[in-house]
Protein backbone atom coordinates (compact mmCIF):
# COMPACT_ATOMS: atom_id res chain seq x y z
CA UNK A 1 0.00 0.00 0.00
CA UNK A 2 1.46 3.16 -1.20
CA UNK A 3 0.01 6.35 0.35
CA UNK A 4 0.75 8.53 -2.33
CA UNK A 5 1.45 8.85 -5.88
CA UNK A 6 5.32 9.10 -4.83
CA UNK A 7 6.72 6.53 -2.21
CA UNK A 8 9.52 9.50 -1.33
CA UNK A 9 12.72 7.40 -1.39
CA UNK A 10 15.62 8.16 0.64
CA UNK A 11 18.21 8.42 -1.94
CA UNK A 12 16.21 10.62 -3.80
CA UNK A 13 17.02 13.89 -1.41
CA UNK A 14 19.80 12.49 1.17
CA UNK A 15 22.80 13.70 0.29
CA UNK A 16 25.33 11.33 -0.22
CA UNK A 17 28.67 10.37 1.51
CA UNK A 18 31.95 10.64 -0.31
CA UNK A 19 31.67 6.78 -0.07
CA UNK A 20 28.35 6.33 -1.10
CA UNK A 21 27.93 3.14 0.98
CA UNK A 22 24.99 2.42 3.73
CA UNK A 23 25.62 1.91 7.00
CA UNK A 24 22.89 -0.27 7.28
CA UNK A 25 20.91 -1.99 4.65
CA UNK A 26 18.10 -4.17 4.57
CA UNK A 27 16.54 -5.87 1.95
CA UNK A 28 13.31 -7.56 1.37
CA UNK A 29 12.95 -8.16 5.43
CA UNK A 30 9.95 -10.17 6.68
CA UNK A 31 8.20 -11.36 9.72
CA UNK A 32 5.68 -14.01 9.82
CA UNK A 33 5.26 -14.23 13.96
CA UNK A 34 3.60 -18.10 14.86
CA UNK A 35 -0.08 -16.85 14.87
CA UNK A 36 0.23 -16.49 11.52
CA UNK A 37 0.89 -12.23 12.04
CA UNK A 38 2.52 -11.27 9.30
CA UNK A 39 4.74 -8.05 11.04
CA UNK A 40 7.16 -6.98 8.04
CA UNK A 41 6.42 -7.14 4.41
CA UNK A 42 9.29 -7.50 2.00
CA UNK A 43 11.20 -4.12 3.80
CA UNK A 44 13.73 -1.92 1.99
CA UNK A 45 15.15 0.14 3.33
CA UNK A 46 19.28 2.19 3.57
CA UNK A 47 20.51 3.93 6.51
CA UNK A 48 23.65 6.68 6.32
CA UNK A 49 25.90 7.24 8.85
CA UNK A 50 24.65 10.41 10.77
CA UNK A 51 20.87 9.92 10.16
CA UNK A 52 18.11 10.48 12.88
CA UNK A 53 16.02 8.28 11.39
CA UNK A 54 12.04 8.42 12.88
CA UNK A 55 9.69 5.34 12.40
CA UNK A 56 6.32 6.26 12.82
CA UNK A 57 3.05 4.06 12.41
CA UNK A 58 0.41 2.45 14.39
CA UNK A 59 1.13 -0.07 17.13
CA UNK A 60 0.95 -3.38 16.00
CA UNK A 61 2.35 -1.55 12.04
CA UNK A 62 6.03 -3.38 12.37
CA UNK A 63 8.19 -0.73 13.78
CA UNK A 64 9.34 -3.08 16.80
CA UNK A 65 10.10 -5.96 14.96
CA UNK A 66 11.94 -4.00 12.60
CA UNK A 67 14.19 -2.29 15.30
CA UNK A 68 14.26 -6.23 17.19
CA UNK A 69 15.55 -7.65 13.63
CA UNK A 70 18.26 -5.12 12.63
CA UNK A 71 19.98 -6.85 15.79
CA UNK A 72 18.38 -10.29 15.51
CA UNK A 73 16.57 -9.95 19.08
CA UNK A 74 13.96 -11.31 17.17
CA UNK A 75 14.87 -13.65 14.16
CA UNK A 76 13.23 -12.45 10.33
CA UNK A 77 11.76 -15.22 8.41
CA UNK A 78 13.15 -14.08 5.29
CA UNK A 79 15.68 -10.81 3.57
CA UNK A 80 19.38 -9.65 4.53
CA UNK A 81 20.64 -7.12 7.09
CA UNK A 82 23.76 -5.42 5.66
CA UNK A 83 25.28 -3.67 8.44
CA UNK A 84 29.07 -2.13 7.80
CA UNK A 85 29.15 -4.67 4.43
CA UNK A 86 28.38 -7.91 6.66
CA UNK A 87 24.88 -9.52 6.76
CA UNK A 88 23.58 -10.04 10.53
CA UNK A 89 21.15 -12.48 9.34
CA UNK A 90 23.88 -15.07 8.82
CA UNK A 91 25.68 -14.41 11.78
CA UNK A 92 26.78 -17.38 14.26
CA UNK A 93 26.08 -16.55 17.39
CA UNK A 94 29.59 -15.32 18.01
CA UNK A 95 29.87 -12.97 15.24
CA UNK A 96 26.76 -11.62 16.13
CA UNK A 97 27.42 -10.86 19.66
CA UNK A 98 30.89 -9.00 18.41
CA UNK A 99 28.19 -6.77 16.16
CA UNK A 100 25.84 -6.11 18.64
CA UNK A 101 28.73 -4.15 20.50
CA UNK A 102 28.29 -1.45 17.71
CA UNK A 103 24.59 -1.47 18.01
CA UNK A 104 22.88 -0.37 21.33
CA UNK A 105 19.21 -0.50 22.16
CA UNK A 106 17.04 1.52 23.95
CA UNK A 107 13.77 0.20 25.52
CA UNK A 108 10.44 1.89 25.97
CA UNK A 109 10.35 0.41 29.48
CA UNK A 110 14.04 1.26 30.18
CA UNK A 111 14.93 -2.58 31.53
CA UNK A 112 16.92 -1.67 34.42
CA UNK A 113 17.94 -3.75 37.11
CA UNK A 114 16.04 -1.74 40.44
CA UNK A 115 17.99 -3.28 42.95
CA UNK A 116 21.45 -2.24 41.39
CA UNK A 117 22.80 1.22 41.63
CA UNK A 118 22.44 3.63 38.29
CA UNK A 119 26.29 3.71 37.78
CA UNK A 120 26.10 -0.38 38.13
CA UNK A 121 23.18 -0.43 35.43
CA UNK A 122 25.51 1.56 33.37
CA UNK A 123 28.34 -0.28 33.56
CA UNK A 124 26.29 -3.37 32.69
CA UNK A 125 26.74 -2.28 29.05
CA UNK A 126 29.85 -2.90 29.05
CA UNK A 127 29.17 -6.55 29.72
CA UNK A 128 29.64 -7.65 25.43
CA UNK A 129 33.23 -6.69 25.54
CA UNK A 130 33.98 -8.85 28.68
CA UNK A 131 34.51 -13.11 29.09
CA UNK A 132 32.50 -14.94 31.55
CA UNK A 133 35.15 -14.62 34.32
CA UNK A 134 35.88 -10.73 33.60
CA UNK A 135 32.11 -10.07 33.80
CA UNK A 136 31.82 -11.97 37.41
CA UNK A 137 33.83 -8.53 38.65
CA UNK A 138 32.72 -6.21 36.71
CA UNK A 139 31.77 -3.83 39.90
CA UNK A 140 35.40 -3.80 40.70
CA UNK A 141 36.52 -2.96 37.20
CA UNK A 142 38.30 0.64 37.30
CA UNK A 143 38.21 0.94 33.58
CA UNK A 144 34.63 0.53 33.19
CA UNK A 145 34.12 2.03 36.25
CA UNK A 146 35.35 5.39 35.03
CA UNK A 147 33.98 4.97 31.66
CA UNK A 148 30.46 4.87 33.45
CA UNK A 149 31.02 7.88 35.26
CA UNK A 150 31.81 9.77 31.93
CA UNK A 151 28.36 8.49 30.30
CA UNK A 152 26.54 9.28 33.66
CA UNK A 153 28.18 12.82 32.89
CA UNK A 154 26.73 13.29 28.82
CA UNK A 155 23.44 12.25 29.96
CA UNK A 156 23.57 14.92 33.28
CA UNK A 157 23.38 11.99 36.05
CA UNK A 158 26.67 12.37 37.27
CA UNK A 159 24.94 13.11 40.85
CA UNK A 160 22.81 9.98 40.79
CA UNK A 161 25.66 7.22 40.83
CA UNK A 162 24.86 5.72 43.88
CA UNK A 163 21.09 5.65 43.77
CA UNK A 164 18.97 2.49 43.13
CA UNK A 165 17.64 2.64 39.94
CA UNK A 166 13.86 2.42 41.53
CA UNK A 167 14.45 5.39 42.78
CA UNK A 168 14.93 7.59 39.90
CA UNK A 169 11.88 9.12 37.65
CA UNK A 170 10.46 7.76 34.52
CA UNK A 171 12.62 10.54 32.25
CA UNK A 172 15.80 9.57 34.82
CA UNK A 173 15.54 6.00 34.31
CA UNK A 174 15.87 6.69 30.38
CA UNK A 175 18.80 8.65 30.48
CA UNK A 176 20.25 6.00 32.76
CA UNK A 177 19.43 3.54 29.42
CA UNK A 178 20.75 5.83 26.58
CA UNK A 179 24.03 5.80 29.25
CA UNK A 180 24.28 2.04 29.35
CA UNK A 181 23.48 1.53 25.51
CA UNK A 182 26.57 4.22 25.27
CA UNK A 183 28.95 1.73 27.17
CA UNK A 184 29.13 -0.31 23.79
CA UNK A 185 30.56 2.90 22.35
CA UNK A 186 28.19 2.10 19.12
CA UNK A 187 27.93 3.29 16.29
CA UNK A 188 23.67 2.90 15.72
CA UNK A 189 21.46 3.73 18.62
CA UNK A 190 18.30 1.86 18.13
CA UNK A 191 15.80 3.66 20.34
CA UNK A 192 12.04 1.59 20.76
CA UNK A 193 9.76 4.30 21.69
CA UNK A 194 11.91 5.76 23.97
CA UNK A 195 9.34 8.18 25.45
CA UNK A 196 5.94 6.70 25.24
CA UNK A 197 5.36 6.43 28.87
CA UNK A 198 7.03 9.63 29.78
CA UNK A 199 5.19 12.88 30.15
CA UNK A 200 5.35 15.39 27.08
CA UNK A 201 7.83 17.84 28.79
CA UNK A 202 9.71 14.83 29.84
CA UNK A 203 9.92 13.19 26.55
CA UNK A 204 11.20 15.86 24.88
CA UNK A 205 13.73 16.29 27.26
CA UNK A 206 15.04 12.34 26.28
CA UNK A 207 14.61 13.49 22.70
CA UNK A 208 17.28 16.07 23.03
CA UNK A 209 19.88 14.32 24.64
CA UNK A 210 19.67 11.62 21.90
CA UNK A 211 19.40 14.97 19.14
CA UNK A 212 23.07 16.20 20.88
CA UNK A 213 24.59 12.52 20.37
CA UNK A 214 23.26 12.26 17.28
CA UNK A 215 24.19 16.40 16.19
CA UNK A 216 27.41 16.31 18.36
CA UNK A 217 28.99 12.70 18.03
CA UNK A 218 27.48 11.70 14.62
CA UNK A 219 26.04 8.37 16.46
CA UNK A 220 23.29 6.91 13.90
CA UNK A 221 19.58 7.12 15.14
CA UNK A 222 16.58 5.00 14.72
CA UNK A 223 13.90 6.07 16.56
CA UNK A 224 10.11 4.79 16.79
CA UNK A 225 7.93 7.56 17.90
CA UNK A 226 3.80 8.20 17.82
CA UNK A 227 4.56 12.05 17.79
CA UNK A 228 4.74 13.61 14.77
CA UNK A 229 6.12 17.09 16.39
CA UNK A 230 9.20 15.31 18.03
CA UNK A 231 9.84 13.83 14.40
CA UNK A 232 9.90 17.25 13.38
CA UNK A 233 12.10 18.95 15.53
CA UNK A 234 14.81 16.00 15.73
CA UNK A 235 14.71 13.68 12.94
CA UNK A 236 16.55 13.78 9.47
CA UNK A 237 14.32 11.51 8.27
CA UNK A 238 10.94 9.95 8.70
CA UNK A 239 9.99 6.45 7.47
CA UNK A 240 6.64 5.29 8.23
CA UNK A 241 5.12 1.55 8.65
CA UNK A 242 1.72 0.39 7.92
CA UNK A 243 0.73 -3.06 8.52
CA UNK A 244 3.93 -4.06 7.58
CA UNK A 245 4.88 -2.37 5.13
CA UNK A 246 6.84 0.44 4.14
CA UNK A 247 4.55 3.73 3.17
CA UNK A 248 6.14 7.09 3.42
CA UNK A 249 10.45 7.70 3.59
CA UNK A 250 11.45 11.14 3.37
CA UNK A 251 11.67 14.48 4.76
CA UNK A 252 9.95 15.17 8.65
CA UNK A 253 7.96 17.98 6.92
CA UNK A 254 6.89 16.22 4.17
CA UNK A 255 4.12 14.41 6.31
CA UNK A 256 1.29 16.60 5.75
CA UNK A 257 -2.03 16.10 7.87
CA UNK A 258 -3.36 13.86 5.08
CA UNK A 259 -0.57 11.58 5.29
CA UNK A 260 -0.52 11.54 8.85
CA UNK A 261 -4.00 10.48 8.44
CA UNK A 262 -3.19 8.40 6.21
CA UNK A 263 -0.56 6.45 8.02
CA UNK A 264 -2.77 6.75 11.88
CA UNK A 265 -6.21 6.55 10.36
CA UNK A 266 -8.71 9.12 9.00
CA UNK A 267 -9.64 10.63 12.87
CA UNK A 268 -6.09 10.86 14.08
CA UNK A 269 -5.09 13.91 15.04
CA UNK A 270 -1.42 15.27 15.77
CA UNK A 271 -0.79 16.25 19.14
CA UNK A 272 2.15 18.54 19.54
CA UNK A 273 4.12 18.04 22.84
CA UNK A 274 6.82 20.76 21.78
Amino acid sequence: MILSDQLFRHSEWMPMSSSNKSLLEIKGLSKTYQNNFQALKKIDLKIQKGEFVILLGLSGSGKSTLLRCINRLIEPNEGAIIFENSDITQMSKQTLRRTRRNIGMIFQEFNLIPGFSVKTNVMTGRLGYLSTWKSIKLTVNKEISELAEQNLKRVGLQDFSKQKARNLSGGQKQRVAIARALMQEPRILLADEPVASLDPATADSVMKYLGQLNKNENITIICSLHFLSLARKYGSRVVALKAGELVFDGLPDEITNERFQQIYGENAEEIDIR
